[in-house]
C-alpha cells in the first residue's frame, strides 16, 4: 500500500505540479521514451542472466504487497516450533520421520496451513529436522550450515536489487543519450524558426528529465523496497535457527520456542503472555 502512496507522491509533486506552469504535451515524447526504455531493458538483459531479468519483473508484487511474512505468519510459526519439539521430547526426534518426509501431507503440519504452504519455511525446517533423526548432534556445526545456507538466501536476493539499483544509476546516463540524440536532430534542423527550435531543444531535454525521474524517483526506491523486503523475509529463517538451536542444545519445548520469539522484530513479535496463550490451546 505504501508503495502505491510513494508512487503517486512522487507523480503528484514532479509530473502535476509542472502542470501548474507547464504543458504537458511538451513532455509527451514517446520516441524519447522509447529510446531510453528500449535501452534500458536491452542493457539490463545484456548484464544478467534470466533469472534475474524474470525475478525483477516479478519484484513488482513484492513492492505492492511488502514482506510475505506478516505477524499471523509468525504466530504460526511460533505454534509449530513448539508442537515439533514437544513431539521430539516426547517421543524422540525420529517420531517426526513420517512428518518430514511428506510434510505436505503430515496431520501435524496440516494443523497450520500458512506454514504448509510455505514451501521454503518447511524445506528449511524439514532439512535440519531430518539431519537431527539420522543422527546429527552437534549445535555448533549446525548452525555454521544454518547461516551458510541463509546466507546464500541472502546472497540470491541481494543479486536481484543489486541489478536493479544497476538500472536505475544507468537510466540518467540513458536520458542524456536520448537527449544528445534530440541535439543532433536539433542541429539538423538549425535553420528553421525559433518557434521550431524551441520544441525540438525541449523534446531533448524531456529525454534527460525523464531518465533523471524515473532512476531517483521510481527505479533506485524501487530496489532499495525490495531489499528491504527480503531482508524481513529472511527474518523469518533466522527465527527458525533460533528455535532449531534451542531444540538441540536440550531445552524444554516452551524455552526454544522463546528463543525463537526474542528474535523476532517488535513488529511481528508476540508478547510472551500471548505465546502461552497460543501453545496452550494447542
Amino acid at each position: 500500500m505504501l508503495f502505491i502512496v510513494g508512487i503517486l507522491i512522487v507523480s503528484v509533486c514532479v509530473i502535476g505540479l509542472y502542470g501548474i506552469h507547464g504543458s504537458y504535451a511538451v513532455l509527451w515524447q514517446p520516441i524519447e521514451f522509447g529510446i531510453i526504455f528500449g535501452g534500458a531493458f536491452g542493457a539490463f538483459v545484456i548484464a544478467y542472466p534470466k533469472k534475474i531479468v524474470i525475478g525483477a519483473f516479478k519484484s513488482i508484487g513484492l513492492m505492492i504487497k511488502g514482506p510475505h511474512y506478516k505477524r499471523d505468519h509468525y504466530n504460526e510459526l511460533l505454534c509449530v516450533l513448539y508442537t515439533v519439539f514437544k513431539l521430539a521430547k516426547s517421543k524422540g526426534d525420529l517420531a517426526l520421520e513420517s512428518h518430514i518426509d511428506k510434510p505436505e501431507e503430515s496431520s501435524l503440519f496440516g494443523n497450520f496451513p500458512l506454514f504448509q504452504n510455505d514451501h521454503h519455511g518447511v524445506d528449511f525446517l524439514c532439512d535440519y529436522l531430518r539431519l537431527l533423526t539420522l543422527g546429527a548432534n552437534n549445535p555448533h556445526e549446525m548452525e555454521t550450515v544454518m547461516d551458510m545456507e541463509i546466507e546464500i538466501h541472502h546472497n540470491e536476493n541481494h543479486a536481484l536489487t543489486a541489478a536493479m539499483t544497476s538500472a536505475a544509476e544507468a537510466l540518467p546516463a540513458l536520458g542524456i543519450v536520448a537527449a544528445v540524440l534530440g541535439v543532433i536532430v536539433t542541429m539538423n534542423s538549425i535553420t528553421e524558426p525559433p518557434e521550431i527550435l524551441g520544441g525540438l531543444i525541449a523534446a531533448a531535454l524531456v529525454g534527460t528529465f525523464a531518465g533523471i525521474l524515473l532512476s531517483y524517483g521510481f527505479v533506485g526506491p524501487m530496489a532499495t523496497s525490495v531489499e528491504k523486503a527480503h531482508a524481513e523475509d529472511a527474518d523469518y529463517l533466522n527465527c527458525m535457527k533460533a528455535g532449531l538451536m534451542g531444540h538441540m542444545q536440550g531445552y524444554a519445548p516452551q524455552i526454544s520456542v522463546e528463543l525463537t520469539r526474542k528474535s523476532l522484530s517488535s513488529t511481528v513479535r508476540p508478547s510472551f503472555a500471548e505465546v502461552e496463550e497460543m501453545v496452550n490451546s494447542l
